[in-house]
């Protein structure tokens, strides 16, 4: 009964997505949660404001051991939370087993149906991390494809018999099929990213790009799929990014450029085309043609004086995207 009524909420919220373009998804803070009490507040303070979804990355060991299990913490936002949806982006899936991986998802979609959009990359910012668990980074992109390929034949229901290059899988499925079903997008800047998304995915989650060629790559990677037969795709195209508020596009920046150079290691100057600042007008004005070219998700990493400050800033620029 508690199963067959939460899939009905889930129902009702694919229903207000569709309608309801776009989605506006608030990333966990780049330093995590000082604490539960935090966590807490945070998320409190994210569903308060209106915001459709929580987003975290996922990374084993990267620059020297960071890290956070994408799928673990989208669990844990999940029961702190029930009226905001999920979204890991993106998952190294090329440094897992698809059929583990698989298993989860079922999980975590049984006890909250309709809440995860599953988000897949590539990685390889750093390559070390893939060295430790016995991944050639040079085979990063044909694993994550045949990766892909065996976990949504898991998550449709197949029972697969599997012996590819990189992973076997005999004689397997996984229970419960999730319904509904989990939307996988696939991010990446790069030509590859676009093709994978046509032949795996449900959507495209760029970054870094202008809006001219995200409309390129949300056309090509629909051509893609039509090409191989995938006509029903019900498409999430997205765009993730990190933004700066401020009451200037001077102050915006003035907190934005050390919060990415910490976390990246490298010069804003890198980054800084394609990391809107200013007010939330300012920044709703910037990312609206992406809005325009199919992105129903804009996953955003808010940078401000304060947290409070970056999802009061988040609240008024959905506000503004959706009115």
């Amino acid at each position: 009964m508690l199963t067959k009524l939460l899939r009905g909420i889930a129902s009702a919220r694919n229903e207000i997505v569709n309608i309801n373009n776009p989605r506006v998804g608030l990333s966990i803070p780049p330093s995590g949660f000082s604490s539960y009490d935090d966590a807490v507040n945070y998320v409190t303070s994210a569903a308060e404001s209106g915001l459709d979804h929580l987003i975290t990355a996922d990374h084993v060991a990267f620059q020297g051991g960071r890290g956070i299990d994408g799928l673990t913490l989208v669990s844990w936002l999940a029961g702190l939370q029930p009226t905001l949806d999920v979204y890991v982006g993106v998952y190294l899936l090329a440094l897992r087993h698809p059929v583990t991986v698989a298993r989860q998802i079922s999980t975590l979609s049984e006890l909250s149906p309709g809440r995860l959009t599953f988000g897949v990359g590539v990685g390889g910012e750093d390559r070390h991390e893939m060295e430790v668990v016995g991944v050639d980074p040079a085979t990063r992109g044909r694993r994550t494809d045949e990766a892909l390929k065996v976990l949504r034949s898991l998550l449709e229901g197949q029972k697969i018999n599997h012996y590819g290059e990189f992973y076997s899988a005999p004689d397997v499925s996984i229970l419960p099929v999730p319904s509904p079903p989990v939307p996988i997008t696939i991010g990446g800047r790069s030509d590859a990213a676009i093709a994978r998304t046509g032949l795996f995915g449900d959507g495209w989650l760029a970054s870094w790009c202008s809006p001219e060629r995200f409309s390129a790559g949300v056309h090509k990677s629909e051509e893609i799929a039509k090409e191989n037969g995938r006509i029903n795709v019900a498409w999430r195209h997205g765009y993730q990014i990190w933004v700066g508020f401020g009451d200037t596009p001077e102050e915006g920046k003035k907190v934005l450029g050390p919060a990415m150079e910490r976390f990246y290691g490298t010069p804003f100057s890198f980054f800084e085309k394609y990391s809107p600042v200013g007010s939330p007008s300012d920044i709703a004005q910037w990312l609206k043609p992406f809005i325009e070219s199919g992105a129903k998700d804009l996953n955003i990493a808010p940078i401000a004086s304060s947290p409070s400050e970056a999802i009061t800033g988040m609240a008024e620029l959905r506000k503004i995207l959706v009115s």
